[in-house]
C-alpha cells in the first residue's frame, strides 16, 4: 500500500504568507515591528514582488499589518492586531450571502454576552466604560446614535471579561449585527425598555450578582430580537442557570 500523498501546488504569495508566520512564531515579532521592505523581502524570499505585494494586501485585510510607504529604515509593513475588524467584515459578508443565519449569529453572541456578563460581575470589573455608553445613549437623538452608543455597551461588557479573544469576538458579532440593531431600534420606536434592560444589567455587574448579570443579557437580547434570538432550554444550561454546552 503507497504512502506517498499528493503534492500541495501552492502560490508563491502563500509561500510568502507561511514564511512570515513562521517568523512571527519562530522569532517571536510582535506588534509593532517592521517587516522587511518589498524589494528586501522578495529579493530574500527570490519571489517576485507581486508575490510579496499579494501577500501583504491578504495580511492587510486580516488585520495583521499596516502597509505604509517609505524608503530606508521607513520601509515594510508594520505589524499590528486587528482582529475583530477582520471578523466582522468576515461575519458581514457570509450573513450577506446566508451562509450564517442572523439567528445563529445572535445566538452566538448571547452565549458569548451571558458569559462576559458573569464573569465580569465575579471580578469586580472596571465599569466606567458602561456609565459612560449609558450616559450616551440616553442622549441619542437618533436610533444611529443610539446604536452606536448601545454598541460600546455590550462591547465593554465583554471587555471587562478580562478576554481579549472573547472582546474581539464580541465588537465583531455586534459590528456584524448594526444594520440589524438601527432596524429593530427604529422597530420599537421608544427605547425605555432597552435603557432599563441596560440599567438592569449594569446594576447586576456592579452588585457582583453573576446570574442575574447573566438573566438580565438573555432577557435584553429576547427584547431587542424577538422572534430571532430562542430561549435556551433547559438542557443547554449547566449547574446553577448557567450556560452549558450544546451537544
Amino acid at each position: 500500500m503507497s504512502g506517498w500523498q499528493p503534492v500541495r501546488r501552492t502560490r508563491a504569495f502563500e509561500d510568502v504568507l507561511a514564511q512570515i508566520e513562521r517568523r512571527i512564531a519562530g522569532d517571536g515579532l510582535t506588534v509593532g515591528d517592521r517587516l522587511p521592505g518589498e524589494r528586501q523581502l522578495a529579493e530574500q524570499l527570490q519571489v517576485s514582488r507581486s508575490s510579496v505585494r499579494e501577500a501583504m494586501r491578504v495580511l492587510e485585510t486580516l488585520g495583521v499589518v499596516s502597509s505604509q510607504v517609505g524608503r530606508g529604515p521607513d520601509a515594510g509593513a508594520v505589524l499590528i492586531s486587528r482582529p475583530a475588524g477582520a471578523l466582522t467584515d468576515l461575519l458581514r459578508l457570509h450573513l450577506g450571502l446566508a451562509s450564517l443565519s442572523l439567528e445563529e449569529v445572535v445566538d452566538a453572541r448571547l452565549m458569548i454576552e451571558k458569559w462576559s456578563a458573569a464573569h465580569a460581575a465575579r471580578h469586580g470589573a472596571d465599569l466606567s466604560a458602561l456609565t459612560a455608553a449609558l450616559e450616551r445613549m440616553g442622549e441619542a437623538a437618533t436610533a444611529e446614535e443610539f446604536v452606536e452608543h448601545d454598541t460600546a455597551f455590550h462591547v465593554a461588557i465583554a471587555e471587562a471579561s478580562g478576554n481579549r479573544l472573547t472582546a474581539a469576538m464580541m465588537r465583531s458579532l455586534r459590528d456584524s449585527l448594526r444594520r440589524y440593531a438601527v432596524e429593530a431600534v427604529e422597530r420599537l420606536g421608544d427605547t425605555t425598555g432597552l435603557m432599563a434592560d441596560h440599567r438592569r444589567i449594569y446594576r447586576a455587574i456592579a452588585a457582583g450578582d453573576a446570574a442575574e448579570a447573566s438573566a438580565a443579557v438573555e432577557e435584553h437580547l429576547h427584547r431587542a430580537y424577538p422572534g430571532i434570538s430562542r430561549p435556551l432550554r433547559n438542557e443547554d444550561r449547566g449547574p446553577g442557570g448557567q450556560l452549558g454546552h450544546r451537544g
